[in-house]
């Protein structure tokens, strides 16, 4: 009955507002809690927003996986707390899951967001080698992935070494990258918010696909076709210049589906989105290993 009223509640919101307040609250409330443990908060820097949430497999393999997934939020909001979903998601597959906050606009701007998000790799690559917090130690492949403006910032530090190198990682540790509706080649900005977050001197470098080239990882890119806040272009531009480049870019276009509806289908709790977008994700993470 209490999954019923969920899933009415969730049906009678519109797309874009899935992920906000009571929707992703609603959302969470019926997702498992089962097989897996989820760590709050634990400290990768200063500041209300320098932490990380961690979600440990109950059965923690030492050559399982680290997923780093940077939620998105137009690089202005957002927050840890609305992705519960996605970390059960992925450690219910065996992957150990960190979900990182990041300063948002207008505390700071690009590329203020996308060195924390280093930096909260940096520091989870570290408990993951070492251990602590209950995690046993293991030599776990690293996954970055994303969500929106989250992928874009992942796959800045997937494709831009000198983020993870500031941070003190080798962007040679990355093993795969997944990016879900990322705007990877969104030049020139007409929005004049967009325009503050990303000074003009610095513009360029906020484009992933200008970093292609030299040692890649393999990527899993997706993207709804009915997506109208990021064009779909942008993933078929990022994996062109991957291919042509000689690296390796698996793209998964799903009809119908929008741009919330690409995280979204991660849920394992109700029917969300479409089924294809998990099984690839985890298909793909898993043959990382």
């Amino acid at each position: 009955m209490v999954r019923r009223r969920f899933l009415s509640l969730l049906a009678a919101l519109p797309g874009a507002a899935l992920l906000g307040g009571c929707a992703a609250d609603a959302l969470n409330a019926v997702t498992s809690g089962r097989g897996f443990r989820q760590l709050k908060g634990l400290r990768y820097a200063s500041g209300a927003r320098g932490t990380f949430d961690l979600y440990v497999p109950d059965r923690l393999a030492d050559d399982a996986p680290l997923v780093v997934f940077v939620y998105g939020g137009s690089w202005d909001s957002g927050s840890k707390d609305i992705y519960y979903f996605v970390g059960q998601s992925l450690a219910s597959a065996g992957f150990l899951v960190a979900t990182p906050d990041y300063r948002l606009y207008p505390e700071t701007v690009f590329p203020g967001f996308v060195e924390d998000a280093a930096r909260a790799t940096a520091a989870v690559v570290a408990l993951s080698r070492k251990g602590g917090e209950g995690v046993a130690p293991g030599r776990r492949p690293l996954i970055l992935a994303g969500h929106s403006a989250g992928a874009e910032i992942a796959a800045l530090l997937t494709l831009d070494e000198r983020y993870l190198a500031g941070a003190g990682v080798s962007a040679r540790s990355v093993a795969g990258f997944v990016g879900l509706a990322g705007p990877y080649d969104f030049l020139p900005l007409k929005d004049e918010r967009y325009k503050r977050i990303f000074p003009e001197n610095r513009r360029a470098d906020s484009q992933p696909v200008n970093f292609v080239g030299g040692r890649m990882p393999p990527m899993l890119l997706v993207h709804g076709l009915s997506d109208t806040t990021v064009d779909p272009q942008n993933t078929r531009s990022l994996a062109a210049k991957v291919r042509a480049a000689g690296g390796s870019a698996e793209v998964l276009l799903v009809p119908g589906l929008d741009h919330v509806g690409a995280v979204s289908s991660l849920a394992t709790a109700l029917p969300l989105g479409d089924g294809r977008v998990r099984e690839s994700v985890v298909r793909f993470v898993r043959a990382r290993a």
